[in-house]
């Protein structure tokens, strides 16, 4: 019977594109795994808005993180495609990363070249790299440390220069990473793409968000240079949004009126149905009715 791993990583080599849908905790993993979507990204910027209400500058640790994707795991068939960050810490540091997210249930997770504490390339102006050498190191020490050979490492690199870009990524695919991930702002072009998978010989991972040059990108383009294909932080921003306006319109309502919100609410017997209610119920029923003898 062929893992969930098993079949990602089968899929990476000339397989089509695996899309994933960000989430920041059980809850929208829950959903992403219930959409059309073909597995779950655990976003570090969106887990650390959920977790600690605060930016994420690698506040939050690697212990935090690990816990909130093995609360995703608990409920989720789907494959998990883990935010890493910067592996938190020396190399020693990086390989118990790798371990931890391996026993709490990833099937990938990607690690990036800035320095730790690191800056969201999607929320900040600059970012600090460490040096080529550095880099190959976490690399080699992430590859080493998997006890699960379909475990994916996802090597992103957010240099900025598109030529230091195209170096560090074709260094990081010779060192053995399977998927080079650059940042948006880096190119601008989806020809630049092209050239970065062409120059590291490794289909690419990218992350897809509003605002960014990227939204140009057609699902042919995509899918023919990328393996995966990620929406970080659409499913959190939608939240946001969703549930600012809404509460906006009950303070000024200040009533039990719940008609005409600027955005319908979903329904009790449908979220219920979401988490899986019913069945729970059913269980603790056939336990205490003696069921289990």
């Amino acid at each position: 019977m062929t893992s969930t791993g098993q079949a990602l990583r089968a899929r990476i080599t000339n397989g089509p594109t695996a899309w994933f849908g960000g989430a920041q905790d059980a809850l929208s993993a829950l959903l992403v795994d219930q959409s059309e979507l073909d597995g779950i990204f655990s976003t570090g910027f969106g887990i650390s808005a959920a977790l600690l209400g605060q930016p994420d500058m690698e506040l939050y640790t690697l212990s935090e993180n690990v816990a909130t994707v093995n609360r995703m795991a608990n409920v989720v068939k789907k494959p998990i495609f883990v935010d890493a960050d910067t592996g938190y810490g020396g190399v020693l540091n990086v390989a118990r990363t790798v371990r931890e997210f391996e026993k709490a249930g990833a099937a990938a997770l990607q690690l990036e070249d800035q320095i730790s504490p690191k800056r969201c390339p999607a929320a900040t102006t600059s970012s600090t790299l460490v040096s080529l050498d550095d880099a190959l190191a976490r690399i080699k020490a992430a590859l080493d440390a998997r006890t699960d050979p379909d475990l994916l490492i996802v090597a992103r690199t957010d240099a900025v220069d598109p030529s230091e870009a195209l170096d560090r990524a074709a260094r990081y695919a010779e060192a053995g990473a399977d998927l080079i991930q650059p940042i948006s702002r880096t190119f601008d072009r989806y020809e630049q793409l092209v050239q970065l998978r062409e120059t590291c010989g490794r289909r690419l991972s990218l992350q897809l968000m509003a605002g960014t040059w990227m939204t140009a990108l057609t699902r042919e383009q995509i899918e023919s240079v990328a393996a995966f294909a990620s929406y970080p932080i659409a499913s959190l921003l939608t939240t946001v949004h969703t549930v600012q306006a809404n509460l906006a319109e009950l303070a000024r309502r200040r009533s039990g009126d719940f008609a005409n919100l600027p955005f319908e609410q979903t329904t009790m017997a449908a979220f219920k149905k979401l988490i899986g209610w019913h069945e729970l119920e059913a269980r603790q029923a056939h336990y205490e009715t003696g069921g289990a003898h």
